[in-house]
């Protein structure tokens, strides 16, 4: 994963081949669990999406998160470190689940700055929200239950994302919130998150 020192950071992996890495509603909530353990003590969590065969998350990347930490005799930043163990001890537990072996996950997990010298952090938080409904599995955000819309809309109230910081890093107001994230995004922009 390159991360190359703080800001916010659109994280994202697929699974391996493209194939499914959520099974069942509990496996989703598994994984969140896996989040709130590895990811949250280190870093501020802006937004999260779990589709069916990936993930994207909008991280603000702190100094805590790059700090360094050794694994196996490599030294890696601790939000890699938190990747690492989020998708290895989920791909267990589901290798487990499903009776199968192997990757679950690509082997890289990407990262990209997105509040560089383009400031393009609002886009991917939309961008996030917005993959279920590009994705034709809901026709609005708020449908799916597997994403930090419903939380930023009062529909839930989810503990993973640190919504106040939220709005002050991307200055954006509750009110404002739904409205734009039904607003389609072009796909010059979305390159830009990727």
């Amino acid at each position: 994963m390159n991360i190359h020192g703080t800001g916010i950071y659109h994280i994202y992996n697929r699974g391996n081949n493209q194939q499914k890495i959520f099974f069942n509603d509990e496996n989703y909530f598994y994984f969140l669990r896996k989040c709130h353990l590895y990811l949250k003590p280190i870093s501020n969590i802006l937004a999260w999406c779990l589709m069916p065969n990936h993930f994207h998350f909008l991280i603000d990347v702190t100094e805590k998160s790059i700090e360094p930490v050794k694994s196996g005799g490599i030294i890696m930043p601790a939000i890699s470190n938190g990747f690492r163990l989020l998708q290895s001890s989920y791909a267990k537990g589901v290798n487990i689940q499903q009776g199968r072996s192997g990757n679950l996950f690509q082997q890289k997990t990407k990262a990209k700055l997105v509040n560089g010298e383009d400031n393009y952090a609002d886009t991917a938080f939309h961008y996030i929200h917005q993959n279920p409904v590009m994705a034709t599995i809901v026709s609005k955000a708020e449908e799916w239950a597997y994403s930090s819309f419903q939380d930023y809309i009062g529909l839930r109230k989810g503990t993973l994302c640190n919504i106040d910081k939220t709005i002050e890093l991307l200055n954006i107001s509750a009110m404002d919130l739904q409205s734009e994230t039904k607003t389609a995004i072009s796909e010059e922009k979305i390159k830009k998150i990727y």
